[in-house]
């Protein structure tokens, strides 16, 4: 360190954050946790109120939106992940409804204030530069607004190239403390997810340019993709299921018009397999989210195919992605930003993949859409939509068509009550 005088504690460090402060929070597997709780503990001990914790998905650190926490945390995240859903459906917590790709701009604009930015980042390299590693997303421009900037320096945390690369003199408070990062294994895809994931990569031609979403469908698209060549990877984020088609040289992104060779992604999630991958690795280019998702930027690459999820799907093509009903379960996230790229990339595939019915057995192909229900993906931006029971593609399909095809894919069970309602809906001739 060339100014030991920055180096505090993590609780002389939360003793700069004030009463009425907007703090950013970096997020996925970069959270300051020991910044949160010195920050919790200062909250207990009296005299700070209206402080407002701005953030991504925070894992598992979530001590600080509770409602012990009223009237001195206010938690308004542009995700919401496990770890904050309850307390945002209670109320102690809030959402702000935002296309992943725009919240920088939110920051840069003034939107929204940002008045400590509390991050995580690597020891510096021999030029004095640290790395954000894990996780950049919104941070570049958190820093760019932020008065103060207080970051968690960690040994443990892989240093990434791109725009997480920032001058260690940009950082005004550095606490050290050396921890393994947070991480995330999924369980490996059940039959259903199997054949989704084959639905999927039967799409997927050689030369394509990938984005995939968390969670055992996008792993059980990657297992089937070993006899492919020349594969890119544009995304939000990759975990462990992508390194096996790396190491075979499946991906090698040199069919990519831009960033052709580099794997790139905004934040991971994954295991300590994906950090060890990603250290000093110049084949990952870490990126800000406003690069990652803007659709412009997705689409200059060639025969992009994104693959999203939902809630649910209903007749007219109409693409629930963030909510139950009106409570929040997620957020608009960068699904769309992915499906209208993958739609203007020359031979994109946007597709949304999904099981037919939840785990209790209800459809996720529906009439219509629960009531308070968010559009993520409205239908003139759908094209592809997979089931166990097959593919479809809505593009250009008119609304009786549309209906046609998606009863086509969804369960059996549910399909005469799907046909009823669609009936209702176009009159006796949707029959003929």
């Amino acid at each position: 360190m060339s100014k030991k005088h920055r180096v505090v504690s993590a609780a002389e460090a939360v003793q700069f954050i004030g009463s009425g402060d907007s703090v950013y929070l970096s997020s996925a597997g970069s959270v300051p946790k020991i910044l949160v709780e010195a920050l919790c503990r200062r909250a207990r001990l009296g005299g700070l109120t209206d402080v407002t914790l701005r953030h991504i998905h925070t894992a598992e650190t979530a001590n600080y939106a509770g409602a012990e926490y009223e009237g001195i945390f206010s938690s308004e995240s542009f995700f919401v992940g496990g770890n904050v859903r309850r307390e945002v459906q209670a109320g102690f917590a809030d959402y702000i409804p935002v296309s992943l790709h725009e919240t920088q701009r939110l920051f840069r604009s003034g939107c929204l204030p940002c008045d400590v930015a509390l991050l995580q980042v690597t020891p510096p390299d021999r030029h004095g530069k640290v790395s954000l590693g894990t996780s950049v997303d919104i941070a570049p421009a958190a820093l760019e607004r932020a008065r103060l900037v207080i970051a968690v320096m960690n040994r443990h945390m892989p240093y990434t190239y791109g725009d997480g690369v920032i001058d260690l003199d940009r950082i005004d408070y550095v606490v050290e403390h050396d921890a393994p990062i947070d991480s995330m294994a999924f369980q490996p895809p059940d039959s259903v997810e199997r054949i989704i994931g084959r639905h999927c990569a039967e799409l997927i031609e050689d030369g394509s340019c990938l984005q995939l979403g968390i969670g055992e469908i996008p792993n059980a698209v990657l297992s089937q993709l070993s006899d492919r060549r020349d594969l890119g990877i544009h995304t939000e984020m990759f975990a462990d299921g992508l390194l096996p088609l790396v190491e075979a040289g499946v991906v090698n992104g040199s069919r990519k018009k831009i960033n052709r060779g580099k794997i790139v992604a905004s934040f991971l999630m994954g295991t300590q397999r994906v950090y060890d991958f990603v250290h000093r690795n110049r084949d990952v280019l870490m990126r800000e989210v406003a690069y990652t998702n803007d659709p412009f930027i997705i689409a200059r690459n060639p025969r992009v195919v994104a693959i999203n999820s939902a809630i649910q799907v209903d007749l007219t093509g109409q693409v629930c992605a963030d909510s139950i009903g009106t409570k929040m379960y997620s957020g608009v996230g960068g699904q769309l930003d992915f499906i209208y790229g993958a739609s203007r990339s020359e031979g994109g595939k946007p597709i949304i993949a999904m099981p037919s019915v939840t785990r209790k057995g209800i459809s996720k192909i529906v009439p219509l859409l629960t009531p308070g229900a968010g559009v993520v993906t409205p239908r003139s931006q759908v094209h592809y939509v997979i089931t166990e029971y097959g593919v479809v593609n809505l593009y250009g399909k008119s609304l009786q068509q549309r209906a046609r095809l998606l009863i086509s894919i969804a369960h059996p069970d549910h399909r005469e009550e799907l046909e009823r309602a669609a009936v209702e809906r176009f009159g006796p001739r949707f029959l003929h």
